[in-house]
């Protein structure tokens, strides 16, 4: 090695001793006879002092030194003069006196500094990821994300799960998502898919007998990209068989605290909340509800039915609700902040939200399409006291909770009314199996094709399907989804019954899910698992609200490697081979 130590390392009680350091010169001072170096590396930083009276040919080589340039330097460790300790450093109390310096590569002026700047451009950062994740701050996070790896590797290895590789080319499946294809030079016009979960093979490893799967896999989905989204993610997989949601739930569960306690330091409470998805939504108008603050929602469409407004009275004709939150001591908001809220919910599909100032007298601008007993009501179920400010939104049900959803949302934000100092866990259960598609007019899958119904909604797959409920758990971190599993369909007439549901052919369904159905035959075991998303997982247990911040390489929300300049031409003879063209448009 060329160093005996790493930056982080020495302390007090090892004065007197010699080391050798590498690393980049964090910063340089020039303190006219002596020059401080500041040496960084992965595990901290060391002070380094070059003293003209101990050697005149070193000092004046370290005034060469500049930001970033690599360096390896030996010399004597010595306590710091009183006064000049540094308590912030885990190094603070010692510092190393120059002996030998060598310089092993010098560095041009960076484009930014090595620092952790809050407003530093993110497109910057990502053109020059080699040097951004040299901050301390980058430099946490991917130690974080490796620890959170280390504990599930412990952790599922303890609890005699195999770690199984599944692969990375493999067949085209309509999993919801577009598939990333990868044309093959073997047979010409057919393509291998690159996998946007492992979904049917660790279902096929139950069905062979392996019992308890887990892997840290990559997954690749052709999406729109965004804060929480990546064309190509982690996950932490997970398969068991024999089992009901409860195991799954609480082998999760016990994985989870382990990493909050590590990462956070917190104890957290066992077991979860389980929340139904219908609770979820009708209280919080979302089915991954944040609970680190209230503004719950009430359904008061009981409450302002036979009003004098065409507007409500049309939407409940037509079988709309009406679910309204209170905002305590805002009932100072003016015009334009009630207007630019309207603006917003109009983003999520609401036609317009309705207010009401609670004062001596209720105040709105459509007060007098209600009565004086309807207004007494609807206070009264919103627990409103005077200064507070009512919100309704009347839609169908699905736009009225994904309007006020999101409303509940911003205000919770904008109000400051987030507890962060909150790690908040829950379940939410009971899922709809499938859902309607109405832009293209069919049944879909909540889920995926795979998720087993619950076993007394079975009669409802031939007369109401709509009406049945999944076998489906996502988990809830701090109003994230930080991953969602089922129970599986193990028995093959079930499984293409669903397909049927779901608009999918048995000519299709062989085609497509021929070696799933295949493999159903054989004996499969009951079976059921989950899969957690470990770059959001690692974001969420850091507080971050951008995954970017935990993955090395990511891309752009455009999906571009401004590093690599990914994706890019190719050439000619690499489309020849695979038997491409491109036709002019």
């Amino acid at each position: 090695m060329l160093r005996t130590n790493h930056c982080g390392e020495l302390r007090k009680e090892q004065a007197g001793a010699t080391a050798t350091l590498c690393g980049w010169v964090d910063t340089r001072r020039d303190h006219g006879s002596l020059i401080f170096i500041d040496l960084r590396d992965r595990w901290g930083v060391t002070q380094i002092v070059f003293n003209p009276a101990l050697n005149k040919d070193l000092h004046k080589k370290a005034e060469e030194l500049r930001s970033e340039f690599v360096i390896r330097v030996s010399g004597k460790i010595g306590t710091r003069p009183a006064g000049t300790e540094n308590p912030k450093l885990p190094t603070g109390q010692i510092e190393v006196v120059a002996e030998s310096l060598d310089i092993l590569n010098a560095c041009p002026t960076p484009p930014f500094e090595i620092a952790d700047q809050p407003n530093l451009s993110e497109e910057l950062r990502l053109k020059y990821r080699f040097l951004d994740i040299r901050r301390p701050v980058m430099m946490k996070n991917l130690i974080t994300r490796d620890r959170i790896t280390r504990i599930a590797r412990h952790y599922f290895s303890g609890l005699d799960f195999l770690d199984v590789e599944t692969p990375y080319l493999t067949k085209s499946t309509p999993e919801g998502a577009r598939d990333f294809l990868v044309p093959s030079r073997f047979y010409p016009g057919e393509f291998y898919a690159l996998p946007q979960s492992p979904q049917l093979f660790k279902q096929i490893l139950m069905v062979a007998g392996v019992d308890r799967y887990y892997q840290i896999v990559r997954c690749f989905r052709d999406e729109d990209l965004r804060a929480d989204r990546q064309l190509e993610h982690t996950q932490i997989d997970v398969e068991m068989s024999f089992v009901k949601e409860e195991d799954v739930q609480e082998v999760i569960e016990n994985f989870i605290c382990r990493v909050v306690k590590e990462i956070q330091g917190k104890e957290l409470k066992r077991p979860f909340l389980r929340m139904p998805y219908s609770e979820a939504m009708n209280r919080y108008g979302s089915d991954k509800p944040d609970l680190r603050f209230g503004l719950d929602l009430h359904d008061v469409t009981g409450i302002l039915k036979g009003s004098q407004s065409r507007i409500f009275e049309d939407n409940f004709a037509k079988g709309g609700v009406a679910k309204a939150l209170c905002a305590a001591g805002r009932a100072g908001f003016s015009r334009k902040e009630l207007d630019d809220l309207t603006q917003y919910v109009k983003e999520f599909g609401a036609q317009g939200l309705a207010w009401f100032k609670v004062q001596d007298e209720v105040e709105s601008p459509i007060r007098k399409f209600f009565s004086d007993e309807q207004m007494k009501r609807l206070v009264s179920e919103m627990g409103a006291g005077k200064g507070d400010l009512i919100l309704v939104i009347g839609a169908d049900w699905h736009t009225t909770c994904a309007a006020m959803g999101a409303l509940r949302l911003k205000l919770g934000h904008d109000l400051k009314l987030v507890d962060e100092s909150v790690t908040s866990l829950h379940w939410v259960v009971d899922f709809p199996l499938f859902e309607w598609n109405e832009e293209e007019k069919r049944i879909q899958a909540c889920h995926h094709p795979f998720t087993s119904p619950q076993e007394q909604d079975l009669p409802l797959l031939d007369s109401e399907p709509l009406k049945a409920k999944a076998r489906a758990y996502d988990l809830i971190f701090n109003g994230t989804e930080a991953g969602g599993g089922s129970i599986r369909i193990h028995d093959r007439d079930i499984q293409k019954k669903v397909f049927g549901i779901l608009g999918i052919t048995p000519e299709d369904a062989e085609e497509k899910f021929g070696f799933l159905l295949r493999a159903l035959e054989y004996g499969a075991p009951p079976h059921g698992g989950i899969a957690l998303g470990l770059d959001r997982l690692t974001a969420l247990v850091l507080g971050l609200e951008s995954i970017r911040e935990v993955i090395a390489f990511p891309k752009t929300q455009k999906g571009i490697c401004p590093m690599s300049a990914a994706p890019s031409p190719v050439q000619p003879k690499q489309l020849k081979e695979l038997h491409i063209a491109f036709k002019q448009s």
